[in-house]
């Protein structure tokens, strides 16, 4: 049976470390805390247009991006399952990568939780999620070859989208990621009957999108690979 992946494209934010991917947010609220809350998507600088209800002014945009290297220091903690499934693949010589769609400066600091080194995807494509740029990007960047067993991990539709696009597997994280959009403790305080629910919507969504495979987080993701690793001896294509 082939190897489940040949590489691995993770996101830093929501799937590695930050759990609930809440730095944009959070740092949207400190800074415009009067404004209402709606949901985070697209790029940064459209996540702060939609929050503002306006086109944001540079000064804007300028406090946003420092607000956003402030909270990254904060939320630079490991998600459940990041540092043995990192380990292993580091063990292993599995090509990785990790990209996102946050700043540069705050998407380093968040990576600085990270166990063992992993190839930091920091250069923009021009055209954003879902295009399917930054994935070709990353496989460039870490020598891969060919598209056959790579594997886009993300709980962020558009990325997971983009990697789609790309023609890589994917598998998408439900609890940890943006669409139930919790940080550790308030995930934690959550009854059970609310994180089955929140959990069960995300899911259901990411299959929707066409994800080939979704666990809560990167702890589970082991019986994901598998899965792939035997659709690919069977000669199923992403």
């Amino acid at each position: 049976m082939p190897s489940p992946c040949t590489a691995l494209i993770f996101q830093l934010s929501g799937c590695l470390v930050d759990f609930g991917a809440r730095t944009l947010p959070v740092a949207l609220q400190r800074l415009h805390p009067s404004c209402a809350n709606p949901a985070v998507a697209g790029t940064v600088l459209q996540a702060l247009d939609t929050w503002l209800g306006q086109a944001a002014t540079t000064a804007q945009q300028q406090a946003l991006q420092q607000a956003l290297s402030e909270v990254a220091s904060e939320h630079a903690e490991l998600t459940p399952g990041a540092a043995q499934l990192l380990q292993t693949l580091h063990a292993q010589g599995t090509p990785c990568a990790w990209l996102d769609d946050l700043p540069a400066d705050a998407s380093l600091r968040l990576a600085e939780a990270l166990p063992v080194p992993v190839e930091a995807v920091l250069a923009r494509p021009t055209r954003p999620w879902p295009a399917p740029d930054s994935c070709w990007q990353a496989l460039s960047q870490i020598g891969v070859e060919r598209l056959e067993g790579c594997i886009v991990v993300s709980g962020n539709p558009l990325l997971l989208q983009a990697g789609l696009n790309a023609g890589c597997w994917t598998i998408g994280l439900a609890a940890c990621g943006p669409l139930c959009g919790h940080a550790p403790a308030d995930w934690q305080a959550l009854g059970t009957s609310d994180q089955e629910r929140l959990r069960a919507e995300a899911t259901l969504q990411l299959y929707r999108l066409g994800v080939h495979s979704v666990v809560d987080h990167l702890g589970e993701i082991e019986a994901s690979l598998e899965d792939i690793g035997l659709r690919r001896s069977k000669g199923e294509k992403p």
